[in-house]
């Protein structure tokens, strides 16, 4: 499943400020009620399914005819089942007699029903037959209906599914559990103008007995598979189509009318598809795959077998109104679903406790995949600010979690797509991959999927064939980083002997509140490379540090050289740099000689030693200063996040005013130095820097920006210059900023009269950045009305909450006054949870953490309980960081400004 990471939202306030005494150490959760799986004296081999869904009353009729095996008598069924009516059950042992259930009993909080019989089901094979009823719901999971609009603008339903983690069941009984694999014979009973899809291939479709308007699309069997990876879709779509170069067909299935901007993501797929056989050494093991935009999607992706389902701005791609980023995206979510058939279809994890290893290693892949397709993107410099650091600072938190959590209740399961499980994950096999080297790491992989294919593996299978192929002690490696939570900073000094330099390294926990001074410190298996300003792109040394301390030698190292450690920002750490050290490096972000990816993880890493009161905020401003000759669009999409950091925290103080002029200083000659218009010969980061640079610009309030973009803005309102999609949001966001009710209400014409999903979304992101009191109301009013998709609710409420403090409280009071509202549409999903960060992680001001705690005391929201002591802990780090620097900050800010005497 792909996470949607909201461009403009990816950043809120987040982790690494100062520490809260009350905060745990252990990053637990409450008590949960225990939790059983399924007994496993009775399997299923195969589903055969048939599907009525009724696209006016919104219900559905099923009929399951299931194979199955006893393999110890039973009087008793036991299965997964949420929100469906039984009508009749009865078993047929293999050459016997039909057996009627006597019994149903539904354990509604477990989402299981027994079925019981009059007799022992005795071992060996029979047929489990059932007929239900359920509901087309509207909570985008399970079997639910998705609102589209057709052409001429009528209001229709299309029925889908999204299964994972645990909503299989609420489209047929089943055993709903990813280690019980079985195959699946579908048939679609649907109008026969609509079109019907599922994981494979259709091998029949014919007239309906009972009702010459419908159809019965019958599909081949699947392969043995787990049930959340079940699909199946019912609409109106056009679609494109090709064969990939291994013989794959391939279809984007798009809204009616829209095949074109299904070609982007085809084309895409078609390449992927040959590049992971190769890279697996294992061939895509169905015939076709569709990839299909989806209406109302929770997710980014879900990547069912032979059928993934996307959000419509996850996959299609309109070449006049797409901008660079949203190409990125789609590259990106294509890369990392299609990784997937693979990785997590073909072999499975055991249980939910292994999902970090499907989702870290697919959000790993999808770089490497997007490299080979578009080496033009820089790709894996961006990861660095996208994923990597994004890790680092929730994995700070006293709230954090190991990578491997041990999941019972499938309410638990929701909890964990977070930043730890994909974002650390893919970081920590980056991290990895590095260290086996490439081809070893091939090997492994490859030797994984063919012993487990069709089958299910655990996190320890995989160290298993990587040690294999290496020779690495790679579980006793990985452990350190996946089974306890965190990661370390590394201290280091050096000292000249000779013509050798001696480094003294060592090691302690990182946390958000200062390093980790207690008795009990965790300690990791570190990876260390080390390279030298003789070639900054060329590794030197590698040493595994294993204990909490080591001295090593870099030989051949003059005095006029500087050392960097973590050359690329590969290894999961921070660095915290003698002042002496630190002092030579710096020269190197000045005049570029330290590579993109080095000069980012420095300032990222500098900035995050401030936030934890390792050093002065101050010092990282003199050194953000130095970034005036940057040219590398991620460097700046880094400091542009942590700047944004900083205007949050300094919006609670007299002198954000102060910081935005810095902020205009910094980004003034950028500016100018790139412009307006796209120039002759630039590319894909050209278009994303200057879109960054004038949206940071314009929210400053650099007079030329906003000037400029209210010029622009009026010529694409009336038609006579539109905008080019790269400088839409820019534009948006600088004259709503500085915007008053007439701006907002032309924005609110511009989201109506949208045709893309992508230029809706594009608009909502940024309606928050509106200033005055009573069109903030507007926009929070608007965010749950039927223009915007439930869905996006929750970046228009985000969007609010970041961009002022006025927009901060009234979310939050927003979110507090419509809790049953939103906590109802979201059921518990992550979005709720997506939702209660964005609204949160600006405040800074201690009691709020207590008034937030308070409130979710008396309003439960279980999925996004860990999220709620992530944020309560961010209020009261970005309190004490307030604290502790705002006078620091405040004079430097002014003594800058201040004329020579």
């Amino acid at each position: 499943m792909s996470f949607l990471l909201f461009i403009l939202n990816k950043y809120p306030l987040s982790a690494s400020m100062s520490h809260s005494s009350d905060a745990k150490r252990t990053g637990t959760m409450p008590e949960r009620r225990p939790f059983v799986r399924l007994p496993t004296d009775v399997y299923p081999v195969n589903y055969g399914l048939c599907l009525k869904p009724d696209l006016v009353d919104f219900t559905f009729e099923g009929k399951l005819e299931g194979k199955v095996e006893v393999t110890q008598g039973t009087n008793q069924i036991v299965m997964n089942c949420a929100d469906i009516d039984i009508i009749t059950a009865s078993f047929v042992p293999e050459g016997g007699d039909e057996i009627n259930a006597t019994g149903f009993n539904y354990q509604n909080e477990d989402e299981k029903v027994t079925l019981s019989f009059p007799s022992v089901l005795q071992n060996g094979s029979g047929t489990l037959k059932i007929d239900f009823v359920g509901e087309l719901n509207d909570k985008m999971k399970g079997f639910y209906r998705s609102k589209y609009a057709t052409p001429s603008g009528e209001i229709r339903y299309a029925a889908v599914t999204q299964f994972e983690a645990t909503d299989a069941r609420r489209a047929f009984p089943c055993w709903d559990e990813p280690a019980i694999k079985a195959t699946f014979d579908i048939t679609l009973i649907v109008p026969k103008d609509r079109v019907a899809l599922s994981n494979m291939n259709v091998i029949d479709r014919k007239p309906y007995p009972e009702d010459d308007s419908l159809v019965e699309v019958k599909f081949a069997t699947t392969p043995i598979m787990s049930t959340y990876l079940v699909a199946f879709v019912i609409g109106e779509y056009d679609f494109v189509e090709s064969q990939s170069s291994d013989g794959v067909m391939v279809r984007v299935y798009t809204p009616v009318g829209k095949a074109e901007q299904g070609k982007f993501a085809l084309e895409v797929a078609a390449k992927t598809l040959p590049f992971y056989k190769e890279y697996f050494n294992v061939p895509y093991p169905l015939p076709k795959i569709d990839l299909i935009a989806i209406a109302d999607f929770a997710a980014g992706a879900m990547e069912n077998w032979g059928l993934v389902t996307y959000r419509e701005t996850a996959l299609l791609i309109d070449p006049k109104n797409s901008c660079s980023s949203s190409r990125q995206w789609v590259a990106l979510v294509v890369g990392h679903e299609l990784a997937h058939q693979w990785f997590g279809n073909l072999v499975t994890m055991e249980w939910w406790t292994h999902l970090w290893l499907n989702e870290g290693f697919a959000s790993w892949i999808e770089y490497l995949c997007v490299d080979h397709c578009f080496p033009e993107y820089d790709i894996w410099t961006q990861f660095v600010s996208a994923d990597y650091t994004r890790a680092l600072d929730l994995d700070a938190l006293d709230n954090s979690h190991p990578i491997e959590v041990n999941v019972g209740h499938p309410s638990e399961v929701d909890e964990i797509f977070d930043a730890i499980s994909y974002s650390k994950g893919a970081s920590v096999i980056r991290m990895l991959h590095n260290y086996i080297g490439d081809e070893d790491f091939r090997k492994g992989m490859h030797s994984y999927l063919l012993k487990f294919q069709h089958k299910n593996a655990s996190t320890e299978d995989l160290w298993e064939c990587l040690e294999q192929a290496s020779g690495k002690p790679i579980a006793a490696v990985m452990n350190s980083w996946t089974k306890q939570m965190g990661f370390p900073i590394i201290v280091v000094d050096q000292d000249q002997q000779g013509n050798d330099r001696v480094l003294k390294i060592s090691q302690q926990k990182f946390c958000a509140s200062g390093p980790h001074d207690g008795e009990d410190c965790p300690s990791w298996m570190v990876p260390i490379s080390i390279c030298t300003s003789e070639d900054p792109s060329c590794t030197k040394l590698k040493v595994l540090l294993d204990k909490p301390e080591a001295t090593v030698v870099v030989p051949s190292t003059g005095p006029d050289q500087w050392i960097k450690l973590n050359p690329g920002t590969v290894g999961f750490y921070r660095i915290q740099y003698s002042s002496g050290m630190l002092e030579c490096l710096l020269p190197g972000i000045r005049d570029l000689t330290l590579l993109p990816v080095d000069r980012l993880g420095l300032q990222n890493d500098l900035f995050s030693l401030s936030r934890a009161g390792m050093i002065s905020t101050v010092e990282v401003l003199k050194v953000m200063e130095a970034f005036v000759n940057e040219p590398n669009y991620t460097v700046w999409s880094d400091l542009s996040c942590n700047l944004g950091v900083l205007s949050s925290l300094l919006s609670h103080t007299d002198y954000y005013e102060e910081l935005q002029e810095f902020i205009r200083d910094l980004f003034t000659p950028i500016g100018i130095k790139l412009g307006w218009d796209s120039k002759q010969g630039e590319g894909h980061l050209d278009a994303l820097l200057r879109g960054l640079v004038l949206g940071k610009l314009g929210k400053a309030g650099h007079k030329p920006t906003l000037e400029e973009a209210r010029r622009r803005f009026k010529e694409h309102v009336e038609g006579k210059q539109i905008l080019s999609a790269d400088l839409r949001s820019p534009v948006y966001l600088t004259v709503l900023k500085h915007g008053d009710s007439t701006t907002l209400e032309t924005m609110f014409k511009l989201h109506k009269q949208a045709d893309m999903q992508e230029e809706k979304n594009r608009i909502e992101r940024v309606l928050g950045a509106i200033s005055s009191p009573d069109l903030i109301q507007r926009v929070l009013t608007f965010s749950l009305s039927d223009e915007v998709r439930p869905q996006d609710t929750v970046s228009v409420i985000g969007g609010v909450a970041g961009s002022s403090k006025q927009g901060r409280k009234a979310a939050w009071k927003f979110v507090k006054d419509n809790w049953e509202e939103l906590h109802n549409r979201y059921q518990g999903g992550f979005l709720i949870s997506r939702l209660i960060k964005l609204s949160l992680d600006g405040f800074a001001v201690d009691k709020m953490a207590a008034e937030v705690k308070s409130f979710f005391e008396t309003h439960h929201a279980p999925a996004a309980e860990r999220t709620v002591q992530q944020c309560c802990e961010n209020i009261l780090l970005n309190a004490a960081w307030l604290k502790r620097d705002v006078e620091d900050i405040h004079q430097y800010l002014l003594q800058r400004k201040a004329p020579p005497v």
